[in-house]
């Protein structure tokens, strides 16, 4: 897997896959597999982040889940640009060789991250890529002198138990400066008004998880061409 620039990647919106495997049928055997071959379908497709999100797993069975996904990902085409970031997880991350991490909001700062990151080694390779997850401007501005490298702002339109925070609240966050994607209801339909938002790019699970791939990339990179 080729680590990815954000910076060199803004002549287009960025895509961000977040994954949840409970989404598939079957038992979890099952889903397991569908997960994987939908992030290689992703990466194929020219997804440019995905994020391992599988909150209900285990350490070990994360762990064993992101190796998986790892060798999918570099087998067969080396030249696949898609970054791979593990949620929260820095030690599971640096162990199946993942090209950085996405922290929640209230984890340990990108900064921190990075230290650990040269301490272990895999940092003189291949720079560590961070994004953040923000729910406010504030929480923007900070992941940005944290040293995040994108932040993902929502929810935007709507989710569950959360109040959307908006477009204007989206425009607001963006006039940091950082790459801000935009999560949070967000369909093939809406995703144009958040780039005119000043957003970067376009985050959403089942954005990706419900559609085909190859058909929600053309259309997000044709209605959020810059």
């Amino acid at each position: 897997m080729k680590q990815s620039s954000v910076v060199g990647r803004q002549s287009s919106a960025l895509l961000y896959y977040i994954t949840d495997r409970s989404q598939f049928p079957g038992d979890e055997a099952s889903r397991r597999r569908r997960l994987i071959e939908k992030i290689a379908d992703a990466a194929r497709c020219g997804v440019d982040y995905i994020q391992l999100r599988e909150k209900d797993l285990c350490a070990r069975e994360l762990e064993i889940l992101a190796h998986a996904i790892v060798i999918e990902l570099r087998t067969g085409n080396k030249k696949l640009e898609t970054g791979f970031l593990i949620n929260s997880r820095t030690d599971i991350a640096l162990a199946c060789g993942a090209d950085g991490v996405h922290l929640r909001s209230n984890d340990i700062s990108p900064a921190e991250v990075r230290k650990i990151w040269t301490q272990c080694g895999a940092g003189v390779a291949a720079r560590v890529t961070l994004g953040v997850s923000c729910h406010s401007a504030k929480g923007v501005a900070q992941a940005a002198a944290q040293g995040a490298d994108f932040v993902v702002f929502g929810p935007i339109f709507e989710k569950k138990s959360a109040q959307p925070t908006g477009l204007d609240a989206l425009r607001k966050a963006c006039r940091e400066k950082i790459p801000v994607l935009s999560l949070g209801g967000v369909t093939l339909e809406n995703a144009e008004s958040c780039i005119q938002a000043g957003a970067a790019g376009i985050a959403g699970i089942r954005l990706f998880q419900e559609n085909e791939i190859s058909k929600v990339v053309g259309q997000l990179r044709s209605s959020t061409q810059e």
